[in-house]
């Protein structure tokens, strides 16, 4: 898959069959409309394409308003949004930086400049809410009558629903925040993961017994925050049981840098610069800050055994269930 910051140059080029949007958490809803891009562009001989954004535009517009609260929690990083889009069958992304100048782009502008012009379009689907253009002026039927003008197809997705509930960015986030796993793989179509290198820190946590691995959390406000079960993935053969943090780490600092650390059970080789993945399985609790370092190393042995619990209790239902068979 290609990925292109920005319009491509006009080598790159090509005709492709396009999808817009933010694609947050690439969930069922988005994967159903990806699967209909990849169709068309198969049955038009053309590139299955993406243009998505960075920043999410609502955080764009909550950062110039100086609120960040009203910013979108983020389900997915960058990456793991590329890997999904790429899993989905997508040739090329245009990740778009998401600006005052393209905010204020008018529809017209959009269609000709962006969707004719940079992106040789000849094919496209959104969803049927669909808005564009500066001060969202522009909708589905006016791109149906661009694509009459300029040799494109439009067409718009209905909704995408889970027993009768609408599958949504917002029904995922709603679900994380939550901590309702079991809802959140309903609506994404598999267990919920972040991946990212694992970073150098301030190795506090090796001097207290619990050295971590971590992961850099561009986002300030990620759709779950707080200590919980976890798997990883990327170190072994197999996933490795552990217990991690995600959040601000307010007892060690107070920059407000968003961390995501994991304690990996009965693991002790170096693993800087490595992809991992880490999913979610159990929230045990909210962060807390602590009055001081022993009393933090007691929270984590907490739930550190909890988590340990967890996994035991797991192995023992899965042998209970083969002796059933």
């Amino acid at each position: 898959m290609k990925v292109f910051r920005g319009l491509p140059n006009a080598a790159s080029r090509a005709p492709c069959a396009l999808t817009i949007g933010n694609f947050d958490g690439v969930h069922r809803g988005h994967q159903a409309l990806l699967a209909r891009v990849r169709e068309a562009a198969t049955r038009l001989k053309v590139e299955a394409a993406v243009m998505t954004f960075e920043p999410h535009p609502r955080e764009f517009f909550a950062h110039l308003a100086g609120d960040i609260s009203k910013a979108p929690a983020r389900i997915a990083n960058l990456r793991d949004k590329l890997q999904a889009l790429s899993n989905a069958g997508i040739d090329r992304v245009i990740v778009e930086h998401f600006s005052a100048h393209f905010a204020g782009m008018t529809p017209q502008d959009f269609i000709e400049k962006v969707l004719v012009q940079g992106l040789h379009v000849k094919w496209l689907m959104v969803g049927e809410d669909f808005c564009f253009g500066a001060k969202r002026a522009g909708n589905v039927a006016m791109l149906m009558e661009a694509g009459k003008k300029f040799g494109f197809h439009v067409e718009a997705l209905p909704t995408v629903t889970n027993g009768g509930t609408r599958i949504s960015s917002s029904a995922v986030r709603s679900a994380l925040g939550s901590s309702d796993f079991t809802l959140t793989e309903r609506l994404l179509g598999h267990p919920y993961s972040i991946s990212g290198h694992v970073i150098h820190g301030k190795k506090l946590g090796r001097t207290i017994g619990f050295p971590t691995l971590n992961l850099r959390i561009a986002h300030k406000r990620p759709a779950l925050s707080g200590i919980f079960v976890v798997e990883v993935r990327g170190l072994a053969d197999k996933p490795l049981p552990g217990v991690a943090s995600l959040g601000v780490r307010p007892t060690v600092e107070d920059s407000g840098r968003v961390l995501l650390e994991t304690y990996v059970f009965d693991f002790a080789e170096p693993c800087y610069g490595k992809v991992v993945h880490i999913d979610f399985l159990k929230k045990l609790r909210d962060e807390e800050k602590y009055v001081d370092l022993p009393t933090l190393t007691a929270a984590i042995e907490r739930d550190a055994q909890q988590a340990r619990d967890f996994f035991k209790e797991r192995q023992a239902h899965a042998v209970s269930a083969t002796d059933r068979i």
